[in-house]
């Protein structure tokens, strides 16, 4: 298939509060001290990512034809199942039982797949071919560093 795959099965977003100790800078309009710059709050990344917990899953992504979307391969997904899928959104599909990324084309009553990588093709269902939205992704999650 061209296209983006999902290199892993659906895994629950709170299954692992993301919780992280995270210094942040404070700016102050008097007379700063340098010991009160920096303090420690704790960043809940579940908080911030996370609109419907219940609804809400990880994937990791394998594959290139996204990256013109900001996804690249290795990159994690934050998806939303709760979330209604429309015309100009990422989204998780299965086609052909397989998970794919690509942004839902909606037009004239017509669902395509568009891949944000002009080397793949569009996934446009064939005669008795179902394509399911199984989510919408919310957040992409990027690693620099391994």
């Amino acid at each position: 298939m061209n296209s983006i795959c999902i290199s892993t099965e659906p895994e629950p977003a709170v299954a692992t509060p993301l919780v992280l100790p995270m210094p942040q800078a404070h700016l102050k309009a008097g007379f700063p001290s340098p010991a009160e710059d920096f303090t420690v709050n704790r960043l809940d990344l579940t908080q911030i990512l996370v609109s419907h917990p219940q609804a809400t899953f990880l994937m990791r992504v394998s594959g290139t034809s996204m990256q013109d979307a900001g996804i690249d391969d290795g990159d994690m997904l934050v998806i939303d199942r709760a979330i209604k899928p429309r015309h100009g959104h990422v989204v998780v599909a299965v086609v052909d039982g397989e998970y794919t990324v690509k942004y839902l084309h909606q037009r004239a009553g017509r669902v395509r797949l568009k891949a944000a990588n002009p080397t793949f093709p569009d996934i446009i269902p064939k005669d008795g071919q179902t394509i399911e939205v199984w989510g919408v992704v919310s957040s992409c999650i990027k690693r620099f560093i391994t």
